[in-house]
């Protein structure tokens, strides 16, 4: 999918000329994975840019900093505030993703962290549908998910998401859309960029946070409609042989959304159509990403 270019990145205490952004080749993270992200997603009313759940975002990307002994000399108000200025400044009329990242910089040579400055910079640009509205045939991964005794899940580090990339590839060589990833123990643990839930019975599962997930905050806005739609959610360990067997899938993520599954492993899921279930969330999130239903 490739990126279109806006105006302006925000970089290290100023808003930059998009091709000036740059990075010296010998930065900390460029070798070792030394950073954090956040994905974040903006939608175009018609009027305005809404930004969804921005508070929640940043306040993930402050924790997955304090995870790996980061620090900024800016707040979450003055993140909020940098992020909406520069979508002003690039003056965005669709729906757009916002990309903010903290990475150690030119230093020192080592594994020592410390001796590397912690930079910042936020891009913002349009994005549609990243994976098919439609619905995407997926295949379990060879790859395993990280496990958080080795590397922390619960952050968005930029160097986990090599066992991403890998799983990504895999599944497009294969003539898949994407991956699913099993944990360490055997378990569904999630997408490459997306957590994942079934439908068992007319009963949502999702898989727990200790199957080396990453806390979504789509997944979490997708439990709470549910639960408020009168479904039952459950969060436990799902075994693979259930993909197979389930009513309904679905990943969310701040990319997909809530992106059906209608096959895995060259296995209809269901009837092989978006399910009741999966299309009566996709109705409300819709809505809600929008300002219209306020609760979430």
């Amino acid at each position: 999918m490739p990126i279109e270019k806006t105006d302006y990145i925000w970089m290290d205490g100023e808003f930059v000329p998009w091709d000036e952004a740059k990075i010296h080749v010998l930065s900390h993270a460029l070798h070792y994975g030394t950073g954090v992200f956040e994905g974040i997603r903006a939608y175009w009313d018609g009027e305005n840019l809404l930004v969804f759940r921005l508070e929640d975002h940043v306040r993930r990307f402050l924790n997955s900093l304090k995870i790996h002994l980061m620090s900024l000399p800016y707040s979450s108000k003055e993140l909020i505030e940098i992020i909406l200025t520069l979508l002003k400044k690039n003056r965005l009329r669709t729906s757009s993703y916002i990309r903010p990242i903290a990475f150690r910089g030119l230093g020192e040579f080592g594994l020592n962290p410390f001796g590397s400055p912690v930079q910042c910079a936020i891009a913002a640009f349009p994005l549609g549908a990243y994976l098919k509205g439609e619905g995407v045939r997926v295949c379990t991964s060879t790859w395993r998910r990280i496990p958080d005794e080795s590397m922390p899940s619960t952050a968005k580090t930029c160097g986990a998401y090599v066992t991403s990339t890998l799983a990504k590839a895999e599944a497009s060589m294969r003539g898949f859309d994407e991956a699913i990833l099993l944990d360490s123990r055997g378990f569904l643990s999630e997408g490459s960029g997306e957590n994942i839930f079934l439908v068992i019975d007319g009963v949502i599962y999702t898989t727990p946070i200790y199957a080396s997930i990453l806390q979504g905050i789509t997944r979490k806005t997708v439990i709470e409609i549910a639960e408020d739609e009168g479904f039952k959610v459950v969060e436990r360990d799902i075994l693979k042989s259930e993909l197979y067997t389930c009513e309904e899938a679905f990943f969310t993520g701040t990319a997909a959304e809530i992106t059906p599954i209608l096959e895995v492993d060259n296995r209809t899921v269901g009837d092989g159509s978006i399910g009741r279930i999966t299309s009566i969330l996709r109705e409300i999130l819709s809505k809600a990403v929008l300002g219209k239903i306020e609760k979430y």
